[in-house]
């Protein structure tokens, strides 16, 4: 069945209909990476937004629960280029189409994604629907939508809970946890717990943890309530603290420095990543609207770690003063390429110098 992708801007791009016959609204962005579709959608970064994907087939792997990195997707659409509706993956559960159907998720094939990839890269993200028929009425309702800041909220736990283990307790503020960084802690048997980011200052230290981590997420940074930062500003003064993603925009914020929304988000694992102190170069995942400013970095008491080769964008920052730092980048190889887990390597040595000096 013919559907239709409708954009703010007036455009329309029609392609074959997959997964849930729904009307969605939301903001659409794109994604560069050539593998690893099911980690992207199930991403909880990605709630409320279309994804535009530049893979030419998606679906030839499946479905399988291990790749997941929610509970649940909670976007609102997949654009693909073309469809595999035969699963090549050896377990053969589910295919793409079956499980965008299960959670109520339209998508769209056969689409010029090329083309659409283009056009988001020179206009920036907007506001989409998918839609039966690209008429007044639909454009009526796009522009009548008003997208909310309340991505984290919608992703976040709403309680605590513990991923157990026997090595050292690592505290993770969930802003909307991504699964692969629980991976990379239980690759270093950490014993986890979970806290929403409501959780109070004193209920975190009553927990003693040896590293606190604060996680990836969705949305704008700076619609979240001061009381973040300030969470944010007395915790890295009492143990080894780890930002990723929306987790570094955070740790920025915190520390007086102010971010930039880019002109187009970027989204893919081909970003070329160079470490300030060893000039190394790697490739890593990335999925980011905002960028630190270089203009507003106290460099007294934070600099730089990591840059991005493509734009010179800030990719790291460490603190001068107390064992906090914090990525841009996604450090768990989920999916991509691995070689930035050294960061939670280095996380790790930090937590053991900290302890080692503390006991």
């Amino acid at each position: 069945m013919q559907r239709h992708l409708i954009l703010e801007d007036g455009s329309v791009f029609t392609g074959e209909g997959f997964g849930a016959p729904a009307t969605t609204f939301g903001e659409i962005i794109f994604d560069t990476a050539m593998t690893g579709y099911q980690e992207t959608i199930t991403n909880p970064i990605y709630d409320g937004q279309m994804i535009a994907f530049g893979m030419p087939v998606a679906g030839a792997n499946g479905i399988h629960a291990e790749a997941n990195e929610s509970m649940q997707p909670t976007i609102r659409g997949m654009i693909v280029h073309d469809l595999a509706e035969v699963s090549t993956n050896r377990q053969r559960r589910m295919n793409l189409d079956r499980f965008l159907k299960q959670y109520n998720i339209p998508g769209l094939y056969q689409v010029d994604t090329r083309q659409l990839i283009r056009h988001l890269r020179e206009s920036g993200p907007q506001r989409a629907s998918i839609v039966d028929y690209a008429d007044d009425h639909a454009f009526d309702q796009l522009i009548a939508t008003v997208l909310t800041n309340k991505q984290v909220k919608n992703t976040a736990t709403p309680k605590a809970y513990a991923n157990p283990g026997r090595g050292r307790h690592i505290v993770v503020i969930d802003f909307g946890l991504k699964h692969g960084i629980l991976r990379m802690l239980d690759d270093h048997e950490a014993n986890v717990s979970v806290l929403p980011y409501t959780t109070s200052i004193n209920e975190i230290l009553t927990l003693d943890p040896d590293g606190i981590i604060l996680s990836t997420g969705p949305g704008n940074p700076n619609s979240l309530p001061e009381s973040v930062l300030t969470l944010i500003r007395v915790l890295q003064t009492k143990a080894p603290m780890l930002g990723v993603g929306l987790g570094h925009e955070l740790f920025a914020l915190a520390n007086g420095a102010a971010l930039t929304a880019l002109p187009a988000e970027y989204h893919g694992m081909n970003h070329p990543i160079q470490e300030i102190i060893t000039q190394q170069i790697f490739y890593a995942m990335q999925g980011r609207g905002y960028v630190v400013d270089d203009q507003t970095i106290n460099h007294k008491k934070m600099f730089v770690t990591y840059r991005d080769l493509v734009d010179n964008s800030i990719q790291g920052l460490r603190h001068r003063d107390y064992p906090a730092f914090s990525v841009q980048l996604f450090a768990d190889g989920a999916p991509g390429p691995t070689e930035a887990n050294v960061v939670y390597s280095d996380f790790f040595e930090t937590v053991e110098d900290y302890v080692e000096q503390h006991s």
